[in-house]
């Protein structure tokens, strides 16, 4: 499924004590290869400790490194999981701070480090030299005479990572940005960063800017408390982030050894990269062309698969930030509606309002635009239009919203224009199918936008992201409108936005009918009501749940993920929620609904788009209209 388990480790070292930390790295290594790891990154310059100071000159500390590697490949040959460690190697004549990359009792290569800090309380060039040949060498060690040494990347069938070390991360051109450029989806940094007084969120802004920007993932290990303390403390800093976003973070300052780790999702940053011209036109100059050294894993076994997916992708996990989304997404949506009522130069905007969310959110919107613009509510033609399956429920939330509101509120019933129609068209109007449904559609829509021309106005769509994703409306009726605000916005969202609307904005009558409205379920009403004027046509029981369609939809738009990636992650995301059998039934639902209702996407109106994913056949989505789905779904048997 194209995971990868990485771990970065800070452990308990003593200063110059090789035979004490090369014990603590290959027990933390052994523990990490039963918890199915496969790359492990430790500190710089973990076998002797980064504070080795002027001991990095006498031949004992040098020497007694060069046996701990050696005794690190012994005793972890049997492992299949790359271990990163840092010693002090001398080359040419010259010494380096290098990162040494083992597989399976080989040393794979050895990066040094390019970058040397030499102000404040750093002194890094009185002892290492700092690589700047272009070009790939050959260092040797005991019995393996040719080692890569240099620029390197570490290349598999599956993945490709670089590494660099400390300052490298905080230089003004980083190894990592070439190194990405030239196919490393993973840079791993072996650190010894001191800490000061908000250091740590510099520190992590800089692994996040580096993820996000080298659109990869990054893995930072840094020295612990073990180091020495003589004028500095360091806290073993661990982080692993993805394309901007930190996946796993320790707390700082442990008195043991410490770990982290995540499951990295490569087809995620290969589909990222796929998509962004940007990354794509990118090229490297010769001078920073990397080595690239190949190896390989047995089997990977996602048995032990423990990354938290969040079911609901477009709705930040965190409060704070989703109202900060839900406020820039109001604003996104009535600035848009804004220039687009100033641009035509009118005043009056027309709405079908029916007491669901969709066309409470759109609504909403409306007069975020008129507060904009300081239009008088009073221009906004809300309409109702009970029709066959109209509930009390419904239609008494959509009243109160709208006189709460202050609108131009009218009703229009269109039973008897519906009766007309069917005997217009030879239709029994007791046959309830998709003729009937869509009668009263585009019985409603032909309203509007009469109403529209009749006053000088547009009429505004409410549609959503998730019902365009499935084609969940009738083609020239709900489907069409001269500007749709929620055309980019999921129902998870759309949800969501009103809640926040309902808690921070609104009181009274007005915020108990948005409360109503949160919680009545989601239909069309275009069938008849049962007895007790309840509902009988309940959308979710139709095509499935909107919380697993939206996962769908954000995870073949935002990364091109197969559909075999995306039911294991639904699996993951939903467990204990859904059946895998129940996930799988609705996800083919899906692809055939996506696919098959492209032709209603084809001829959508302009609308705003508020986040990362948007099917405009304008922008976000080229696709035909009669593309098969066939190859799609048999992906999943």
């Amino acid at each position: 499924m194209n995971y990868l388990n990485v771990a970065s480790f800070s452990p308990t070292l003593k200063v110059a004590d090789v035979t004490f930390n090369t014990k603590e790295i290959i027990r933390l290594s052994q523990e990490m290869a039963k918890e199915n790891v496969k790359i492990s990154v430790f500190p710089e310059l973990s076998l002797t400790s980064y504070s080795g100071a002027d001991l990095f000159f006498t031949k004992d500390l040098l020497n007694e490194a060069q046996n701990a590697l050696s005794r690190i490949l012994d005793e972890t040959k049997t492992l299949d999981m790359v271990i990163l460690v840092g010693l002090p190697h001398a080359h040419e004549g010259r010494l380096f701070n290098v990162a040494a990359v083992l597989f399976k009792g080989k040393i794979l290569g050895m990066v040094p480090k390019q970058n040397l800090p030499d102000y404040n309380e750093f002194y890094e060039s009185r002892w290492f030299t700092a690589y700047q040949k272009s070009h790939g060498e050959i260092t040797e060690f005991k019995d393996q005479v040719r080692i890569p040494f240099g620029n390197l990347l570490f290349k598999t069938k599956e993945y490709t990572f670089g590494v660099e070390i400390c300052e490298d991360l905080f230089a003004t051109v980083s190894p990592s940005s070439s190194l990405s450029l030239q196919g490393a989806e993973i840079i791993f940094n072996l650190s010894a960063s001191n800490e000061l007084v908000g250091k740590s969120d510099y520190r992590k802004n800089l692994v996040n800017v580096a993820s996000a920007k080298n659109l990869g993932a990054y893995v930072y290990s840094s020295a612990g408390v073990g180091e020495s303390t003589t004028d500095l403390v360091f806290s073993g800093h661990l982080l692993i982030s993805e394309y901007g976003y930190i996946l796993a973070e320790n707390h700082r300052f442990s008195m043991k050894s410490d770990w982290i780790h995540s499951y990295i999702d490569l087809s995620r940053i290969k589909g990222e990269r796929l998509k962004n011209s940007t990354f794509r036109n990118e090229s490297v100059n010769e001078i920073y062309k990397a080595q690239v050294v190949s190896f390989s894993h047995e089997n990977y076994n996602l048995s032990l698969f423990d990354r938290e997916i969040s079911p609901h992708p477009f709705v930040p996990k965190d409060l704070t930030k989703r109202k900060e989304r839900a406020r820039e997404i109001l604003k996104i949506q009535s600035h848009g509606l804004a220039k687009r009522i100033h641009h035509i130069g009118i005043e009056k905007t027309v709405i079908g309002i029916s007491g669901g969310l969709d066309s409470t959110l759109a609504l909403l919107v409306i007069v975020k635009t008129y507060e904009i613009l300081g239009l008088s509510l009073n221009n906004i033609i809300t309409v109702t239009m009970p029709g066959f399956g109209t509930t009390d429920r419904t239609y008494e939330n959509a009243l109160i919203l709208c006189k709460e509101l202050g609108t131009d509120l009218r009703e229009i019933h269109i039973k008897e224009a519906a009766l007309l129609h069917f005997k217009d068209i030879g239709h029994d109007p007791n046959i309830h199918d998709a003729t009937y449904e869509n009668v009263q559609a585009r019985e409603r829509t032909q309203i509007l936008m009469d109403i529209a021309n009749k006053e000088n106005g547009i009429v505004v769509g409410t549609g959503d992201l998730s019902e365009l994703a499935l084609g969940w409306c009738t083609y020239n009726g709900d489907q069409m409108s001269m500007y749709g605000v929620n055309s980019s916005v999921p129902k998870t969202l759309v949800r969501y936005l009103i809640q926040y609307l309902y808690e921070e904005e609104f009181s009274g009558d007005l915020s108990n009918a948005l409360k109503d409205i949160l919680e009545t379920p989601i239909s069309p009403e275009l069938l008849p009501k049962g007895e007790d004027n309840e509902l009988v046509q309940l959308t979710e029981e139709s095509i499935g749940p909107y919380e697993l369609h939206d996962f769908f939809l954000y995870y073949i738009m935002k990364y091109g993920e197969s559909f075999p990636k995306i039911l294991f992650m639904a699996n993951q995301a939903f467990k204990g929620q859904y059946s895998e059998e129940t996930i799988k039934k609705w996800l083919k639902v899906f692809i055939r609904r996506f696919f098959t209702q492209q032709f209603k996407r084809s001829a959508m109106p302009d609308g705003p788009k508020v986040g990362s994913i948007a099917l405009s056949p304008r922008g976000d989505l080229r696709m035909a209209s009669d593309a098969s789905f066939r190859n799609f779904i048999e992906s999943l048997d």
